[in-house]
């Protein structure tokens, strides 16, 4: 039992993104009861569900650097939408620029993207981890003129990846039932699971976000490991923008990942996350991505007007972060404790009134023995 109560515990910061994400979809539910249908189509799987995993696999990627930034840093990398755009655009650049397109063309351009993330990165983490600069205005800079990059690089056009093998990244490949980007993505879950699991980067992390100096005094470097961090976002922003860019099939440095940072940084508030740093779960940061794809597709689909998409979903964010705050959290950890103590109370009295009925009972049959 004490084992059962500890597990709940560990996974009590999911009930937030769980909850909301079944809201969600009772909803859409009640909409239409053929809501979880899936259908194959020229032998894919479409429908609502794999849907919500195609259009959230970039928010899913970008959640995941964004909670060990977060949690490392204490503070967001806003510059996210155009780290990847930036890298994006050079991918694109390197494969028109090859002439013929291979697969391993596509392969040294995304390899070459993600070395662009890990520079960017590294600028970033360069000013927050040696300069002390606050992670939000030192990534201001990127925010600001990350797009005027990208556009340069493009040679102020939109290029256009007009090859069949991007084509495929960007939607199936032939013969393959599930749509490339949830596949990639999911490797892309594999690889981080795999590096939290067999390193020290979640100790670290977690180390240095509850308190850089008591993790210094142990040994670990908090400079390092906020600027491992920064780096691990860049790569995270470039792999977010090469399935943005073959998703569209061209690039277009004005919109692309255009103010996805606000989701990321909903995505990981909602996953239970602390936005001032510490302990941190990618699991509860991945739900919170899905929630928030869920909940996008879920106004369009109750015919929300698009222009009125952005204050539905404002009034909706207000409403989760006062159940998620601290205040609100102590309030229902008193009334549950209260309640426990109520029928805890009910149940002493009652079990106290049939000891005594018993032994009321034991003794007249005694007295009528005698």
């Amino acid at each position: 039992m004490p084992r059962l109560k500890r597990q709940f515990e560990r996974l009590s910061h999911l009930f937030l993104p769980l909850s909301v994400l079944v809201f969600l979809l009772i909803i859409n539910l009640i909409k239409g009861a053929d809501y979880f249908k899936i259908t194959m189509i020229n032998g894919v799987f479409y429908g609502n569900i794999p849907n919500i995993l195609f259009g959230a696999s970039e928010l899913v990627i970008l959640s995941i650097g964004m909670t060990l930034v977060t949690a490392a840093a204490r503070g967001q990398d806003i510059s996210i939408g155009e780290s990847g755009a930036i890298s994006s655009a050079i991918f694109v650049q390197y494969v028109l620029a090859a002439g013929e397109v291979t697969i391993w063309t596509i392969l040294a351009g995304f390899l070459i993207s993600c070395v662009a993330g890990l520079v960017i990165g590294a600028f970033n983490g360069t000013l927050v981890s040696f300069f002390n600069v606050q992670p939000m205005v030192a990534t201001l800079i990127l925010f600001l003129g990350g797009r005027s990059i990208a556009f340069i690089i493009d040679g102020k056009v939109s290029p256009i990846l007009a090859n069949p093998i991007s084509n495929q990244i960007g939607t199936v490949i032939p013969g393959v039932p599930i749509q490339t980007p949830i596949i990639l993505t999911a490797v892309f879950l594999v690889l981080v699971a795999v590096v939290l699991k067999t390193t020290n980067l979640r100790l670290y992390v977690e180390a240095v976000g509850i308190n850089p100096s008591a993790a210094r005094l142990n040994g670990i470097n908090p400079k390092k490991v906020i600027f491992l961090t920064f780096l691990l976002m860049g790569i995270c922003s470039a792999v977010a923008g090469f399935i943005a860019v073959n998703k569209a099939g061209r690039h277009d440095s004005v919109n692309l990942l255009k103010f996805i940072m606000m989701d990321a940084i909903l995505a990981v508030a909602l996953g239970g996350n602390s936005l001032a740093g510490g302990k941190f779960s990618i699991t509860g940061s991945i739900i919170g991505a899905y929630t928030i794809e869920v909940l996008n597709r879920t106004l369009l689909r109750l015919e929300v007007n698009p222009e009125a998409i952005k204050a539905f979903k404002a009034v909706f964010i207000i409403i989760l972060m006062i159940l998620a705050s601290p205040v609100v959290r102590v309030f229902a950890r008193k009334l549950l404790d209260k309640t426990k103590a109520i029928v805890t109370s009910y149940s002493v009295r009652q079990t106290g009134g049939l000891n005594k009925a018993v032994v009321s009972i034991t003794d007249s049959s005694a007295k009528k023995e005698e």
